[in-house]
């Protein structure tokens, strides 16, 4: 028999898993992942003309333009990789909880 927290879990998850799995709010819930990820990637950037100069002078021959959109296209990657990987795992639970559910009926 199920818990009450898991039938808890397998209704909200019925009601919302549609909801979550389209793209706008993965990467809206995800962002800060993303950026999370792509933060340390501009400080390394940034300050690594105090710690090696033979990769500052190699970002410097590179436009900032390419530079930002590199670390966007990073931050959205791992957003949306991020949530549709949770979106799995809930999906994954989900359906194992439903064929526990129907064994027991049974």
């Amino acid at each position: 028999m199920l818990s009450e927290k898991e039938k808890q879990f397998v209704e909200y998850w019925e009601a919302n898993r549609l909801r979550e799995k389209q793209l706008l709010p993965q990467l809206l819930y995800g962002i800060p992942m993303g950026l999370l990820f792509a933060l340390p990637i501009l400080i390394i950037l940034f300050t690594g003309k105090l710690w090696y100069t033979r990769a500052d002078m190699q970002a410097n021959t590179m436009s900032p333009f390419v530079l930002i959109t590199a670390v966007i296209i990073i931050a959205v990657f791992i957003a949306v990789f991020y949530k549709r990987h949770q979106w799995d795992m809930k999906e994954q639970q989900y359906l194992e909880l439903k064929s526990r559910e129907e064994k027991e009926a049974q």
